[in-house]
């Protein structure tokens, strides 16, 4: 894979362009740890039409070159990218957007991360209850970055009481954000059902793209969230780890799929606990609990790969 290097400049596409009446875009959402380049060229070959890069600490990101060379990497093939930023403070967020910039299609900044520690930091969550900083951040990338397609997106929950959201989003649509994603939980639910209705209010009190994630598990889930709430997109977290073929329409991973992985991990080097794990997620809705034990035990690339041709044929 192509490592960050400031020769290679890409083409950017204006990812804006994708947004069409009546089409949903289907998009791949950052995942710590799981969303790197090689799930995302995964994902790609099984009609995904967007991806982000995990969520990477933009303070961190600029502070050191072993950072930025580990946390983003990237190759020609690999578009259109939104790379996905924890920020606080607008001229951090602003100078991590200027350096990926060329290698990528827009940022993404994460307000949405209820996790403790990023909240302590005032990272993540805890963001959706500074609309005056949110618009500044945006208003600072944009002013930065030349490219004028480049894109600047957040990524929320939802507020107790909806018209905070609503306030929130139209005040960063005046600052220039270029859509919003609404994961449709509140901070404090996890496993709870999404609120759709709360996703749609906010599409209709929008004149930009807005996109909704939470509980997309199949190419069903897709249409019906689409149906229910009217969004721009619809993003996938673990039902994409679970089958990274979803957006294709297969109901469970297709063996051609795995062994896909197997040739896109060993291409890229993929270290051994993130080949397995992959692999653990995509095959947990295929195969029996005595088998789960006896894969999830295997120690090596080697192992798996035998395993797997014994099982599945290859």
């Amino acid at each position: 894979p192509q490592v960050l290097n400031l020769t290679t400049h890409m083409d950017s596409k204006n990812i804006m362009d994708m947004f069409e009446k009546g089409r949903v875009l289907k998009i791949c959402a950052p995942m710590v740890r799981y969303s790197k380049l090689a799930f995302r060229s995964l994902v790609r070959k099984y009609d995904c039409d967007i991806c982000f890069t995990p969520m990477i600490v933009a303070a961190d990101f600029m502070r050191s070159i072993k950072a930025r060379d580990s946390e983003f990497t990237t190759n020609k093939a690999d578009r259109p990218l939104i790379v996905q930023f924890a920020a606080k403070d607008a001229m951090t967020l602003a100078g991590a957007a200027s350096a990926v910039a060329p290698f990528s299609d827009g940022v993404d900044l994460n307000c949405g991360c209820p996790q403790r520690w990023a909240m302590a930091e005032g990272y993540g969550a805890c963001l959706i209850n500074k609309p005056e900083l949110l618009s500044d951040m945006v208003r600072q990338v944009r002013n930065q970055v030349e490219n004028p397609n480049y894109t600047v997106s957040i990524k929320i929950r939802i507020h107790k009481d909806l018209k905070q959201t609503v306030d929130l989003c139209q005040k960063v649509q005046a600052a220039g954000v270029s859509w919003v994603t609404v994961h449709g939980r509140t901070v404090d639910e996890r496993h709870q059902p999404v609120h759709y209705d709360a996703i749609r209010t906010i599409k209709d009190s929008l004149s930009i793209p807005v996109i909704a994630n939470g509980d997309v598990k199949n190419l069903r889930d897709v249409e019906s969230t689409y149906l229910r709430t009217g969004v721009d997109g619809v993003m996938a977290a673990r039902g994409l780890l679970a089958n990274p073929a979803m957006f294709a329409g297969y109901e469970e991973t297709p063996l051609e799929c795995v062994w896909d992985w197997v040739d896109i991990a060993l291409e890229h080097g993929t270290p051994f606990t993130c080949f397995h794990h992959h692999l653990i997620y995509m095959l947990e809705r295929v195969s029996s609990q005595p088998e789960r034990r006896v894969f999830n035990a295997l120690s090596s690339t080697s192992a798996v790969i035998e395993y797997l041709q014994k099982t599945y044929g290859s």
